[in-house]
């Protein structure tokens, strides 16, 4: 989180591909789950004057982390910054306290394992092949590398939340959960998609069309089966949850209510249905 992530970027740029692709896709998640698991059920009453400045940073986080990464020369740092922005809508829906932010928090905390883990390794097969990772090296890959191209242009739309993909879903709860509490999170939340648009559909852009200027990328080698096969997976997930969300909603259905009735103990009065299971659950 904003101003505790500055670490982060340096150590996804010294770490091995591997490393990242932990990092990102685990790692991070400890502590969105200790919020999940420990804190708000723990402190339900203290939770309250946490919001404001939770959402805060969460916003912060969003719109600082997109600004950032649309800066970065180095495609490895700028993937680094998208995780801030993102960890931002994580956040930012979990302290909604509503049920659509809490699922879209969990949701979006797999999504950005998925698609963040898949870019890092993107970002690995190209630094394997050149042992750079500076943008402005590339140009034109998509000519010689289609495959590779293709991969990248799936993964990078995933990030960006197009709906069909995992991105979205989450996204796309996390604004509802926002827009239930607050019209200006809600509006915030939408400038940081745009953002993170811009900042993704550019580094595409500038890395995979146009001419090839540098004569290093002119016999780049496609991927291969090895590299298809960490990916390919990754894909038909995002697909999956794009596609087919259901059972991920379903199993967050239950422990979800359970937090969101700890936390918010008048949230469900309007909705007896809910309580009872709520109720019925905590006998």
């Amino acid at each position: 989180m904003f101003p505790f992530h500055t670490w982060l970027p340096d150590a996804h740029v010294e770490a091995p591909t591997a490393g990242s692709v932990i990092l990102a896709a685990v790692l991070l998640k400890m502590g969105t789950y200790g919020f999940l698991r420990f804190s708000l059920p723990i402190l339900p009453e203290g939770t309250k004057y946490f919001v404001p400045m939770m959402i805060m940073l969460s916003i912060i986080a969003i719109i600082y982390g997109a600004l950032v990464a649309m800066m970065q020369p180095d495609m490895k740092k700028l993937v680094a910054y998208s995780s801030v922005s993102h960890m931002g809508f994580v956040t930012l829906g979990m302290f909604a306290l509503n049920p659509n932010g809490l699922n879209g928090s969990v949701i979006q905390q797999i999504n950005h394992g998925i698609s963040t883990g898949a870019l890092f390794l993107i970002v690995g097969i190209i630094y394997e092949r050149r042992h750079t990772r500076a943008i402005a090296q590339f140009g034109g890959l998509s000519n010689v590398m289609p495959i590779y191209a293709t991969v990248f242009l799936i993964m990078t739309l995933s990030s960006i939340g197009l709906p069909l993909l995992n991105g979205f879903i989450g996204e796309f709860t996390i604004m509802m959960g926002a827009l239930q509490e607050k019209l200006w999170w809600a509006v915030v939340g939408g400038a940081g998609i745009v953002l993170g648009a811009a900042y993704m559909l550019w580094l595409y852009q500038r890395t995979m069309f146009g001419k090839i200027e540098n004569p290093a990328n002119e016999k780049l080698l496609d991927m291969n089966l090895r590299e298809l096969a960490t990916l390919v997976p990754l894909i038909i997930v995002a697909f999956w949850i794009g596609l087919y969300p259901a059972p991920f909603f379903k199993a967050l259905d239950k422990p979800v209510n359970k937090i969101v009735a700890k936390v918010r103990p008048d949230y469900f009065q309007g909705a007896p249905r809910l309580e009872a299971g709520v109720q019925g659950d905590r006998r």
